[in-house]
């Protein structure tokens, strides 16, 4: 029917007939399957057209043949989807820590570990120059248009296959023999770093690149087709791998030739060999499911419209990946001209900085992109707000209270986890402390890394990209002023706070981007939850202070673990306490998941 023509009476044979559909949670659901906020009192209806009847032919004799269509099966809810996922992400999250807390207990904080950490970011650093943004950005988004082919993407997602594992071929050759310039990149001259190390351990690490090429790649193909659990259950193999590694190698008599440095040392080659399997243990990990979806690879040459596409978009992608790589090199420079162990410091209180994030906002993110693409794809922006809307209230809820707590146990998590073995818990509080001190940028990291989904999704590149640049742009001399403003010593304190204001900064300029792209974003309800959320935390916040004064200050790991355990508790409970008997809507995921939990173990306990 044309736009603005009237309604057509119910009688009239070209009248849309409205079949209502069962809506609502299917029984087998713990999660809502959508955002409420998303749908429309319409939505719920399936429109399907009655032919004309034939001319002449009277209304009552007329036999009306509707087709049948048979309907798509749906994908799985976001809510329930990054749900499964979180729990997979927390075990992974939690089995790597182990790890690292494993390897600061093993080696400590000093010199071995920082040459340990700057060589374990370059395969990172590398494969995400080479295609790591891209297909975490792009190839989601372009392989699910490829499934309206005839061949249900294939073809498409063959050749993204070959020219990937080419370049990540060419790619880890390269660096592996370029090893000693790349880690020239990241240490000062006249520092703490131990060069001759950092390039050891960088040509153990460096083949990583492929592999983490090919579970990208592979993961990439999996999350188009909904399929969400093997990419999310890989890591923890890998940290099992690694775990198992660092069990061995603390094991094995002595410690790591540092001056000289024998690239044939025992415990230099198990712990670099080991390091490097688990990465290729979680890559081949995905290889079985995605054998059972019926996807065959083979070799297949040549570019089409999407690749030329694809190539487009990466080039911009390459270029956010290069603004930030030069934001990284800027920070570990400034971290190794600071006293040693800043660079390892950094780079654990950063993974208990991304532990809450890792958790619920990656989860949240693999679930969404498959259906933020679909509603971009069709151009319905309605949808693709509400998804960011969506996005950005659930983070809030979920992050907001666990990152007020962390200012209050950053100091305590630092002791209780990283003091002992070789590490010391002076060593150990100020990696709490740098966690503490950077806490607050917890939700803004999270709602960049949601607005770049969306601008991706949109298949729009560039503004990720110039956004990067201002974020460089104001990072980059805030920490040229950490080494002229702070003590050798708290230069790692100061690098974390300049991360933390980068992002917001970051997410604000992101919000005024969408904004401008698509028009009312719902602020007015994400700015509402974000105050009672904020409210909350305060409370929780104030609650957990009046917990620590309890605790006697009676010194040693018992007592730290005591005070840890009550402050967050007891933080965490009245944050969220007070947001539900604020009745806010985003918590109601999380408190129908809990509810159910409980009533099933109740019943299995009776």
């Amino acid at each position: 029917m044309p736009f603005g023509a009237p309604p057509l009476a119910p009688n009239d044979p070209d009248a849309t007939i409205f079949i209502p559909r069962v809506g609502g949670v299917p029984a087998s659901s713990r999660w809502p399957v959508a955002d409420p906020d998303a749908l429309r009192p319409y939505d719920s209806l399936v429109p399907r057209m009655l032919p004309r009847l034939p001319s002449g032919a009277p209304a009552g004799e007329a036999t009306v043949h509707v087709p049948r269509v048979e309907p798509k099966a749906a994908p799985p809810s976001i809510a329930k989807s990054s749900g499964q996922m979180a729990i997979a992400s927390l075990v992974s999250r939690i089995t790597g820590f182990l790890w690292k807390i494993m390897l600061v207990w093993a080696v400590g904080t000093g010199v071995e570990n920082d040459s340990f950490n700057i060589a374990n970011t370059l395969p990172n650093v590398v494969f995400e120059l080479l295609l790591g943004g891209v297909l975490s950005s792009v190839v989601v988004p372009l392989m699910v248009r490829s499934q309206d082919d005839p061949d249900g993407g294939a073809a498409y997602t063959q050749r993204m296959l070959t020219v990937g594992l080419t370049v990540l071929a060419v790619g880890t050759v390269i660096a592996v023999i370029a090893a000693p310039a790349l880690t020239s990149l990241y240490t000062e001259q006249g520092g703490h770093a131990n060069s001759a190390l950092t390039n050891a351990f960088a040509r153990l690490l460096l083949p990583e690149i492929f592999f983490y090429g090919v579970f990208a790649l592979l993961s990439a193909i999996l999350n188009a087709k909904h399929i969400f659990g093997p990419t999310a259950w890989a890591p923890v193999m890998n940290n099992v791998v690694v775990i198992a590694t660092l069990g061995l190698f603390m094991l094995m008599p002595g410690k790591i030739s540092t001056d000289p440095v024998q690239l044939s040392d025992p415990k230099l080659l198990v712990l670099g060999i080991g390091v490097t399997l688990g990465i290729v243990v979680q890559a081949a990990l995905l290889v079985p499911p995605l054998l059972r979806t019926g996807f065959r690879f083979k070799w297949r040459w040549g570019v089409d419209k999407r690749m030329k596409e694809f190539g487009g978009l990466a080039l911009w992608i390459l270029g956010y990946v290069a603004v930030s790589q030069v934001g990284l090199t800027v920070n570990t420079r400034v971290l190794t001209s600071g006293d040693p162990g800043g660079v390892t410091i950094y780079s654990n209180a950063w993974l208990l900085f991304q532990l809450p994030y890792g958790v619920i906002g990656v989860s949240l993110l693999t679930a969404i992109m498959p259906r933020l693409s679909r509603n971009a794809a069709d151009g319905d922006v309605r949808k693709v707000v509400a998804d960011l809307s969506y996005g950005s209230r659930i983070s809030t809820v979920m992050l907001v209270p666990i990152a007020a707590v962390l200012t209050v146990v950053g100091g305590s998590i630092g002791v209780a986890l990283f003091s002992g073995g070789a590490n010391s818990a002076a060593e150990a509080e100020r990696l709490g402390e740098a966690l503490a001190i950077s806490s607050f940028g917890l939700l803004p990291y999270a709602l960049v890394m949601l607005q770049l989904r969306v601008f991706y999704a949109m298949k729009d590149a560039r503004t990720p990209t110039l956004i990067m640049v201002v974020m460089t742009v104001v990072k980059i001399p805030l920490l040229y002023l950490c080494p002229v403003l702070l003590d050798a010593r708290d230069i790692v304190l100061g690098s974390m706070l300049v991360n933390s204001l980068t992002f917001v900064v970051g997410a604000i300029m992101g919000q005024v981007w969408l904004w401008a792209s698509l028009g009312n974003l719902r602020s007015k309800r994400v700015l509402g939850v974000i105050l009672f959320t904020v409210v909350a935390s305060g409370l929780g916040v104030a609650a957990a202070v009046a917990a620590g004064w309890l605790v006697p200050d009676a010194g040693g790991q018992a007592t730290v673990w005591v005070k840890l355990i009550l402050q967050g508790l007891v933080g965490l409970a009245v944050s969220f306490g007070v947001l539900a008997a604020l009745k806010v809507e985003e918590l109601a995921p999380a408190t129908k998941r809990f509810a159910r939990l409980a009533k099933g173990r109740q019943r299995r306990g009776e």
